[in-house]
């Protein structure tokens, strides 16, 4: 399901979230509840809607900053603010308004889409912007009436739950909001002045560079970068570096804002890892082989060495599989890759093409005696007994070796001939490595 239809259908449960917290921030003297109410339904709709209109990166961009374009007229976050300021709000309580709203809705959806991706998440991104869009065009209302722009400014970036600071031209921090000294773990006085590359932060490079083009181009810079502070909080984030400009348009300095993405980072790691490998031996799919072996193709053309591509069935397999059941089997095929993964280095490749076919991509040997020493180590190493369904059981591997240029110069070839190989080797009694050879007829064996 879309956000935007999430929000339309579950309105309801989220403004009883909303409620209970307003009850505790707004007390008898601020606007009629039901009123609150109504606003923050408006506030709602109108991102509902606002997720569905079309978005350019550019509108992301600057809806990211709070710098969204404009409709015509009055929007109703401007009138928001007016409203606030009228009804005697302190810039806590407004802005709290839109936390909590931001906060109901994520949980709700975090609860209906424990995994979010793709769609899904950029709908969620555009929520954030929205929100954010908001709260810069409520807050500019409330400080034009109470002509107090610098202290709501700061009263803001106090309550932001998002680390915000400001550095000057040479990188040094001037500004840190509560959010960046508790991220931190330090007290202001030990950041302002300091720079990143000061701080020791080990992400301070990437971020000083793009400082630098931010200043020099009066351009936002969006990077992303993976820690772990001394708070403990966090471990993948993403920060936003905008120019600051003076009544001259001349950088002053830079803004930067931080933002904690762990949880959708993860998230998404995890969806790509499902997707590439296979689920029972965690080794690299048919998916992540072939484009593993397609890059290295590629590798070996551009840097003149060798690349081998072992492919292998173990025979045997079915009649341990009917013998002792599925989850024999499974767990047999589970110890298979532990060994094959231990018969070659970090750099080569091991994948679980499907069943009991398993594949090897070898770089760097240079001759056929270390491919065929490399066979052999796999085959002496699944020709020693496993230990399943409370006993041992004997199998071994037929294994066909191809080798690029001279057996072929592109993935579907080498594989193809490595195939070929090990049906070769299957039928000359198994348990044995056989090496491609072009003269040979090319058979095709049985699926």
């Amino acid at each position: 399901m879309r956000l935007a239809n999430f929000l339309r259908a579950e309105i309801e449960t989220i403004l009883k979230d909303w409620e209970s917290f307003a009850r505790t921030i707004f007390d008898d003297g601020n606007t009629a509840k039901a009123e609150l109410r109504d606003h923050a339904r408006d506030m709602l709709l109108e991102i509902a809607d606002n997720l569905e209109s079309h978005q350019s990166a550019s509108e992301q961009v600057a809806k990211s900053k709070g710098h969204g374009a404009k409709k015509e007229g009055v929007s109703w976050a401007e009138v928001h603010g007016v409203d606030r300021q009228a009804s005697g709000f302190s810039v806590i309580e407004t802005v709290s308004e839109f936390r909590v709203l931001r906060a109901s809705v994520v949980s709700h959806w975090a609860k209906a889409h424990p995994t979010i991706a793709g769609q899904q998440l950029e709908d969620l991104t555009r929520f954030h912007e929205a929100i954010d869009q908001a709260v810069a065009e409520s807050l500019e209302q409330y400080a034009l009436i109470k002509e107090m722009e610098t202290r709501l400014f700061g009263a803001v970036l106090i309550a932001s739950p998002d680390p915000i600071y400001v550095l000057d031209l040479n990188g040094r921090f001037v500004y840190a909001n509560s959010a960046t000294t508790s991220l931190f773990a330090m007290k202001a006085k030990a950041i302002i002045g300091k720079s990143i590359v000061d701080l020791g932060f080990p992400f301070a490079q990437g971020l000083q560079r793009g400082l630098e083009k931010v200043i020099a181009d009066q351009t936002t810079h969006r990077g992303k970068f993976v820690h772990t502070f001394a708070s403990g909080q966090g471990e993948r984030f993403e920060y936003l570096l905008a120019p600051v400009l003076d009544e001259h348009q001349n950088t002053e300095a830079a803004v930067c804002i931080f933002r904690d993405i762990t949880e959708q980072a993860l998230a998404a790691e995890k969806i790509w890892h499902n997707a590439h490998h296979d689920l029972l031996t965690g080794l690299p799919n048919r998916r992540l082989f072939r484009d593993r072996l397609e890059q290295e193709v590629k590798h070996a053309n551009r840097s003149r060495l060798p690349l081998s591509v072992l492919f292998m069935d173990l025979d045997g397999f079915k009649a341990v599989n009917d013998a002792h059941g599925h989850d024999a089997g499974d767990r047999l095929l589970s110890a298979v890759a532990q060994r094959l993964t231990e018969c070659v280095r970090e750099v080569d490749t091991v994948a679980r093409l499907g069943g009991d076919e398993f594949t090897v991509i070898l770089t760097g040997a240079k001759q056929y005696k270390d491919v065929e020493l490399v066979a052999q180590k796999i085959i002496d190493a699944l020709a020693v007994p496993f230990h399943v369904a409370q006993q041992f059981v004997q199998i071994s591997a037929s294994i066909g070796i191809t080798s690029y240029p001279q057996d072929g110069s592109t993935p579907e070839a080498l594989l193809e001939g490595a195939d070929q190989a090990m049906y070769k080797a299957k039928k000359s009694g198994a348990n044995r490595m056989c090496f491609f050879d072009t003269s040979d007829p090319i058979e095709k064996h049985p699926a």
